[in-house]
């Protein structure tokens, strides 16, 4: 018998080794989370945290309930994600089509590039009273003011995605004669889709933050408008509750663009962790 054979049936004779399941581990995650909430309303049942400083989680969970029922809380969420979702809409038009025009043109980068870099440094806060006396204190100033956070980081990861588009694909794109639309839309951007769901991630979470400022000036609907009105009647409970939906909104957008991820770079080998 050869080598090779002694060594195959070596092989196949070898006793497997069974694999067995792991178990979940998803519960160690929510044991801090909810030792944290144990705390919270030991605390304020004994008095510890007093209920002028933070309503104890029954009394926020109580009063959420109270909200929905009367419709409060719907009609402060549905405000809420008609700013967000037309906020971000703008800002991520703005964002991608100057990371294109930056990333794809020398001239393009120079006039473009200066300007985002100059404006992603200045807060939020800073840019409300311009903001208002440019578009008044309507609805305007509180959309632009989350497409401006939203474009910013946008912007940064998508022209960065393109200026990391592998110059051999170029090349191939000349070789096969491709125009600049057909090597926009093959090479550039399935190219720069990673970094660019990178920003969108960023930019979404960026857009709750911006909206949490706008709404907190001069509005009389929305979340944040909730919040203002409970501040003014020292109503923490309605407070922690308005946080927790903002939060919790942050959370499925953020879910649902690591879902677009998964569907949309499943070709990367490797991209998804066994």
């Amino acid at each position: 018998m050869s080598l090779i054979a002694v060594q195959a049936s070596a092989v196949i004779d070898r006793p497997r080794r069974i694999r067995l399941p792991r178990p979940s581990t998803a519960w160690i995650r929510l044991a801090s989370p909810l030792a944290l909430v144990l705390i919270w309303q030991v605390a304020s049942a004994t008095g510890l945290l007093p209920e002028r400083l933070l309503a104890a989680p029954v009394t926020v969970l109580r009063t959420g309930w109270e909200l929905i029922q009367d419709g409060t809380l719907t009609d402060a969420v549905s405000v809420s994600l008609q700013r967000a979702a037309l906020g971000f809409a703008i800002g991520a038009v703005a964002g991608i089509g100057l990371a294109l025009a930056a990333g794809l043109s020398r001239v393009g980068e120079n006039v473009v590039d200066p300007i985002l870099q100059m404006l992603r440094t200045l807060p939020f806060y800073g840019l409300i009273p311009l903001f208002i006396l440019w578009f008044g204190i309507g609805e305007l100033p509180k959309v632009v003011l989350v497409a401006f956070g939203v474009a910013i980081p946008l912007y940064l990861n998508t022209f960065a995605g393109i200026r990391g588009v592998d110059g051999k694909l170029a090349e191939l794109a000349r070789v096969q004669q491709l125009g600049r639309a057909a090597l926009i839309r093959h090479i550039v951007l399935p190219g720069a889709l990673p970094q660019t769901l990178v920003g969108l991630r960023q930019s979404l979470g960026v857009a709750w933050l911006a909206l949490i400022v706008a709404e907190q000036v001069n509005a009389d609907a929305g979340l944040g408008f909730l919040i203002n009105d409970a501040r003014e009647f020292l109503r923490t409970d309605v407070i922690v509750v308005g946080l927790l939906v903002y939060s919790v909104l942050g959370l499925l957008t953020d879910a649902l663009v690591r879902l677009i991820e998964r569907r949309a770079l499943s070709w990367r080998r490797g991209f998804l962790a066994e």
